[in-house]
């Protein structure tokens, strides 16, 4: 999709202060594989034979991603790309040739990668990038795990919860909605598993799932105590090295001296190695802005979440890569 820029956008750009959401989405614009991406959705995408030409894939998966960077619903997101010349000029959208895709259009699409299961597609195929540019290295995994809290009000049409949507106890809060499981390389942090449930699922449960297979270390809180004994790891019949957090109270009960200190010493240098994990959720939940679930039921949810670990890892990458 060629871009050639009208001159009063020439004019605007000479004149304004370069922000920080055009130095964002100008990085994302060099990193992203879009051409492995496109490859991935244009078999699925309407080819116009019929009724109204489409809106060009490129254009539509570029306004999808902004979309999810920016926590916008499809009605805002269409009032948003009129408002803002970065947004514009990023999904390659000059008003005076033509509008902006309206929140149908939006929707429509986004139903298309759910239908076709293509939002873990895209999911593989930037990992895939990111392997080729040696920086998914796949020694070690981190495992786990981060709620995503739902309306939790009955005060809507079916005067009911999200049914798929589960309550669940941590420390002295409750909270209600569901989890996002992953499994992160140790080395770059970057998310290549991704496992979604209901609240209440113990992170322990999904743990095997969360491994890819080459792994020969797994590190993970005291969540997961215990959990190189369940049938599903043993059945893996592979000899994995469990960095597991002792519990909290364990240590606190041993008595002062050598051997506490040491055990100490051990647990602060297993938490440096696991804090690596919390990077993919805060570039998903504070950066992207994505606390609160925005659609009812595990699947769409599920869906929406592979994008946003997908561009979490382009973050990371891009990060990484300027280091």
């Amino acid at each position: 999709m060629t871009h050639q820029p009208s001159f009063a956008h020439a004019e605007f750009a000479a004149k304004k202060k370069i922000t920080r959401r055009e130095k964002f989405l100008t990085r994302m614009e060099e990193v992203i594989p879009w051409k492995q991406l496109l490859a991935v959705i244009e078999p699925f995408y309407p080819q116009g034979k019929r009724g109204r030409p489409p809106i060009g894939l490129e254009r539509m998966l570029r306004v999808y991603f902004l979309q999810q960077w920016y926590a916008l619903a499809d009605e805002a997101l269409e009032d948003a790309l009129y408002d803002s010349h970065a947004l514009q000029s990023f999904a390659r959208i000059d008003l005076a040739a033509e509008g902006v895709p309206d929140a149908t259009t939006l929707l429509n699409f986004r139903h298309l990668l759910e239908t076709h299961d293509l939002c873990k597609s895209l999911f593989t195929a930037i990992n895939a990038d990111l392997t080729a540019r040696g920086l998914l290295l796949r020694e070690g995994t981190l495992v786990d795990a981060t709620l995503i809290t739902a309306p939790s009000s009955t005060k809507n049409q079916k005067k009911a919860r999200d049914p798929e949507m589960h309550q669940t106890k941590k420390g002295n809060q409750w909270y209600f909605g569901m989890k996002a499981h992953i499994g992160a390389d140790r080395g770059s942090k970057l998310v290549h598993t991704v496992v979604v449930t209901a609240a209440n699922v113990a992170d322990i449960a999904k743990t095997a799932e969360l491994l890819h297979g080459q792994e020969t270390q797994v590190h993970a809180d005291a969540g997961c105590t215990g959990v190189e004994k369940r049938a599903e790891i043993v059945a893996l019949e592979r000899k994995l090295d469990w960095q597991i957090a002792a519990k909290r109270g364990t240590i606190k009960a041993m008595a002062d001296g050598a051997e506490k200190e040491a055990a100490q010493a051990v647990e602060q240098a297993k938490a440096s190695v696991r804090a690596y994990v919390e990077h993919p959720f805060h570039i998903v939940k504070n950066i992207f802005r994505h606390r609160k679930v925005r659609y009812r039921g595990l699947a769409k949810n599920g869906h929406q979440l592979y994008i946003l670990f997908g561009l979490a890892n382009v973050v990371i990458g891009a990060r990484t890569a300027t280091a």
